[in-house]
């Protein structure tokens, strides 16, 4: 079965650890610039990995539900989502003052992790000619 809750789980545990890589790797590269700016991008990117576990623990920490429970969940999931993303902009960079630029390229790498690496869970495409 292609689309079990485990294959769901496995792919959102791939998602964070790549959201998480990714962010590891920028943040390396922002250090070079000074450590504020790798802790920027370090905070950038880590709010997107710790909202994308958030709602993947929401979604899949309890078993099969019906399909109004599963949708509410991953409402509730994004909201807890970008609630997280915000609020650690928020401590980022007005309480901690950290630079805006790393901080926002940390998120922007992130958020585009599962659409540039395929990681999405659509149907698979065959560009057959």
């Amino acid at each position: 079965m292609q689309n079990s809750i485990a294959a769901g789980r496995r792919l959102a545990v791939r998602v964070v650890a790549v959201q998480f890589a990714v962010t590891l790797v920028l943040a390396l590269g922002f250090l070079l610039q000074g450590w504020r700016s790798g802790l920027a991008a370090l905070s950038g990117g880590g709010a997107v990995a710790l909202g994308t576990g958030l709602l993947a623990l929401r979604l899949f920490a309890a078993g099969p539900a019906p399909a109004g429970l599963v949708l509410w969940r991953l409402i509730v999931g994004n909201l807890l989502k970008w609630g997280v993303i915000l609020l650690s902009l928020y401590l980022a960079l007005a309480k901690a003052q950290l630079p805006g630029m790393p901080v926002i390229a940390g998120l922007a790498a992130a958020v585009l992790v599962p659409h540039v690496y395929g990681l999405h869970g659509g149907a698979q495409r065959n560009n057959v000619t």
